[in-house]
């Protein structure tokens, strides 16, 4: 699916590609019943490994994209839709630090974006990704360097999913990492006094995460959003 859409007076034409980047990621077992009601009125149901729903935390840095160079901070639960096939993710709340990418997120995917404070930064054998609201925390993750994962880079294809103004969307987003290092655990949150927080909490988090994954070199693309709804 390709298209033209205008954004703040520029013209960013689909598909949407993010050529030189790196991020960081944790997935987290989490409250299912908690899961059930992000998701409400979605039609979208949790992804769930041993009774548990999914959720994934990761940063992104945007070195080289279509929509400028950000930091940008995602908050994700893996869901299933009905009649599709494979998991997909439920994009929750998606922060970043520059307004172009904000505004483009929204108005071309409906991503649930806002510009607010997303800073990352290296601590030794790993990164540390800080969000900040209204000059407070809301989460700050830290996360290791694991082991070379095996198999070398490769592609992977995910539905991400959005819910704005009682419209469901599906965003097909392909991804190449390379230099991909993975570790069990790895991953260490805290929580701010933001009320953004609480999203967090009502998951059962902070917690220990099942895996944490370090990309070291990210190409992706989005392709226009499709209604559902």
């Amino acid at each position: 699916m390709s298209g033209m859409h205008s954004v703040l007076g520029e013209v960013v034409r689909s598909p949407v590609r993010v050529r030189a980047a790196s991020a960081s990621s944790a997935l987290f077992a989490v409250d299912p019943a908690a899961a059930r009601d992000l998701l409400a009125g979605t039609g979208l149901t949790p992804a769930k490994y041993l009774g548990r729903a999914l959720c994934s935390i990761a940063f992104v840095r945007h070195i080289d994209t279509d929509l400028g160079p950000y930091h940008e901070f995602s908050f994700g639960l893996l869901v299933r839709y009905p009649g599709r096939s494979g998991i997909g993710v439920h994009i929750q709340w998606l922060p970043v630090n520059q307004e172009f990418a904000c505004v483009a997120g929204r108005d071309i995917w409906g991503f649930p974006k806002e510009v607010v404070e997303v800073d990352i930064t290296a601590t030794g054998r790993g990164q540390r990704c800080e969000v900040r609201a209204d000059g407070e925390r809301v989460i700050a993750i830290h996360t290791t360097s694991g082991l070379p994962a095996p198999g070398g880079a490769g592609g992977a294809s995910v539905d991400a999913y959005t819910y704005r103004g009682g419209v469901l969307r599906r965003t097909p987003w392909t991804m190449h990492p390379a230099g991909v290092r993975i570790m069990p655990g790895g991953s260490r949150i805290e929580l701010g006094t933001h009320p953004g927080a609480d999203r967090f909490r009502a998951l059962g988090l902070p917690k220990r995460a099942l895996f944490t994954s370090r990309i070291g070199s990210l190409t992706m693309q989005f392709d226009d959003a499709e209604d559902l709804s």
